[in-house]
């Protein structure tokens, strides 16, 4: 065999950087295996113009296709997660949370913020997969919570978009605890008659999906995303059953009655202001 296609390094590893959820670098692989420029995915909204696959994206690009002209408040930007339980797996959960703020350049695993959409203030949180998977900590309930207070006191909508693989387990019980802060405050939020939409995106599972994610007005979702409680896996371990083609997908579920609509990321922010002029009753935006 020639020696161009002998491997001469061993252990060659991609760098953290190489590693984020949004595509770095000139070209992106869907996993149909449609190819096509990063730039290019950029522009549509990050989703694959030929399959339309909806690649997963975080925060910032939420943010810039949510809020006019990208302008938006960050609320509580700084507060980050402490190690109250001194955790310890295969490393230090205090050790986990520096890393995982220095490959993401995020704080915890969802961002909040207040802005125009379409020229009316809208309050996003929105999480973010790249910190430890989405999961819900401490510090993502008292955000969530806190933004909800926001959007209760200044009676602006409030929009939620989930992205998650459940509750923190360095957390414990702490992280459980959330699952009922943010629903009481949704409670509240829903007495004071303020709008909330949630949207479910690609993975919403576990402690998310047991809470937040499920109490919108309206429960809406990006297509394809993989929304449930416990993985599939599990799921039939437990139940011993086979289970339906394409279960726990977002088609599934708004055909069996989980979800209001399925909405394409390029129509996202149409569908969701359109959504919160019905509910207030007043006139459809252009």
């Amino acid at each position: 065999m020639s020696s161009w296609f002998k491997r001469k390094e061993k252990g060659i590893q991609t760098a953290t950087e190489e590693k984020k959820d949004t595509p770095k670098g000139l070209w992106y692989k869907s996993p149909t295996g449609k190819i096509v420029e990063s730039e290019d995915l950029a522009k549509n909204f990050y989703v694959s113009p030929e399959d339309d696959y909806h690649v997963r994206i975080g925060s910032k690009e939420y943010f810039e296709i949510l809020f006019d002209d990208n302008k938006f408040r960050e609320l509580d930007a700084n507060m980050t997660s402490k190690d109250p339980l001194k955790f310890v797996d295969t490393k230090k959960y205090s050790d986990r949370l520096k890393a995982a703020e220095q490959k993401t350049g995020l704080k915890d695993a969802v961002r909040c913020a207040v802005g125009k959409s379409m020229g009316q203030d809208l309050v996003v949180a929105c999480m973010d997969f790249a910190f430890i998977g989405g999961s819900m900590g401490s510090v993502v309930g008292e955000k969530i919570s806190r933004a909800i207070d926001v959007a209760k006191k200044k009676k602006v909508p409030f929009l939620m978009i989930s992205k998650s693989g459940g509750a923190r387990m360095m957390e414990a019980a702490l992280s459980l605890m959330q699952l009922a802060k943010t629903s009481a405050k949704l409670a509240q939020l829903a007495e004071a008659q303020v709008p909330y939409i949630s949207l479910c995106t690609d993975p919403t599972t576990g402690g998310t999906t047991a809470s937040y994610a499920m109490l919108g007005d309206i429960n809406i979702a990006e297509p394809g995303a993989l929304i449930g409680f416990a993985g599939p896996r599990v799921v039939k371990d437990t139940t011993g059953k086979d289970l339906p083609e394409g279960f726990q997908t977002a088609e599934f579920l708004k055909e069996h009655g989980f979800l209001d609509f399925i909405a394409h990321r390029s129509e996202l922010k149409k569908k969701v202001n359109l959504y919160i002029d019905l509910i207030t009753n007043q006139p459809i935006r252009a």
